[in-house]
């Protein structure tokens, strides 16, 4: 196996054995197209485990052979008010976002094919 492929298989199995994905809620979540006529929305798979008021993770999926966006939906009241920062358990990439509008539009992803997130969701004031 490659050091590439050996980190991320490291870096996912860090992140399966969080006890938050042991104990916490999973649900499901939309991923709504980014414009009208964009179906690659319907390339993606995205859920949430969440365990405690402030202990969250969000997990994204390109599921295809093609480059894809979406707005992955996170209209969660838990979210709060403020800022929240999502930081990518699988690369460096972290985003920090309004709480408002992750709630109102979704997070906006574009990923390539099979590309994947797993963001550790903290909020930031």
């Amino acid at each position: 196996m490659d050091g590439a492929l050996a980190q991320f298989y490291d870096r996912l199995l860090g992140v399966l054995r969080q006890s938050l994905v042991r104990d916490g809620d999973w649900s499901l979540l939309e991923c709504a197209p980014v414009w009208a006529d964009n179906t690659t929305s319907d390339n993606f798979i995205a859920f949430r485990w969440v365990r405690a008021p402030h202990e969250w993770m969000f997990v994204a999926v390109n599921y295809s052979p093609q480059q894809s966006q979406c707005f992955m939906r996170t209209p969660f009241m838990e979210l709060g008010e403020g800022t929240v920062r999502l930081q990518d358990r699988l690369s460096p990439a972290v985003y920090d976002r309004s709480a408002d509008d992750l709630r109102a539009r979704g997070l906006f992803l574009e990923m390539p094919p099979w590309g994947c997130h797993v963001f550790d969701v903290q909020r930031i004031d």
